[in-house]
């Protein structure tokens, strides 16, 4: 009996360890192909980034109205969809009230942007530079309250460059509507697509590491 139970305790004891090293090589490969399969994806979707931002630079006019025309899209979406959502919400007349003046805000916008994207582009491109004023005031009140820190002064650097780029659209503003918005984007598209290289890079090369 002592040896049959011993036998039997050898035999429970090898077979966890088998079962979890094989297991633990299942996981490993699906581990590496989940990795592989995510950094071929992020390098794909950064060559398009690119690709798309160098075109947006190129034609900055015509990715402008491009992104005009989309944000015209998504502001008629929302109108529709506040106004469905004040017929279905049963808050009373006041927020039936209250969500068909949204509805009607949004949609005369956007359609103003689809029936006339190149004024639309234009009013656009002056909330653009409204906005990077009022963000670099913000970003020289962020550096007057971290000052004392290290690297500290790149937020100087980002205000001035961002205040400098803010004057420059409202100074030429209407003609800067021709290049203003689709080079930001351009840039914007070319670091997002720089930086879906490095992890897609940075993803292969781990299991090398590894």
């Amino acid at each position: 009996m002592r040896v049959v139970t011993l036998v039997t305790t050898v035999i429970c004891e090898q077979q966890p360890i088998d079962g979890c090293g094989r297991s633990d090589l299942k996981g490993e490969n699906v581990m590496n192909g989940s990795t592989s399969m995510g950094g071929k994806g992020n390098m794909i979707w950064g060559i398009l980034m690119l690709i798309c931002g160098f075109l947006a630079i190129g034609l900055p006019f015509a990715s402008g109205i491009g992104v005009a025309i989309v944000i015209g899209w998504v502001l008629l979406a929302t109108g529709v969809w506040h106004l469905l959502f004040g017929f279905r919400s049963g808050s009373g007349i006041g927020g039936f009230l209250w969500q068909l003046l949204l509805a009607i805000v949004y949609g005369a916008a956007g359609l103003m942007l689809l029936f006339r994207p190149l004024a639309g582009l234009a009013w656009l491109t002056l909330v653009l530079a409204t906005f990077l004023l009022i963000e670099a005031v913000l970003e020289f009140v962020l550096y007057f309250n971290i000052r004392g820190r290290v690297n500290a002064g790149w937020v100087l650097v980002d205000a001035f460059i961002t205040l400098l780029l803010g004057i420059l659209i409202w100074a030429h503003w209407p003609s800067s509507s021709i290049w203003a918005i689709g080079t930001l984007i351009g840039i914007s598209l070319i670091f997002s697509g720089i930086s879906r290289l490095m992890l897609s890079s940075a993803a292969s090369r781990a299991p090398a590491t590894a």
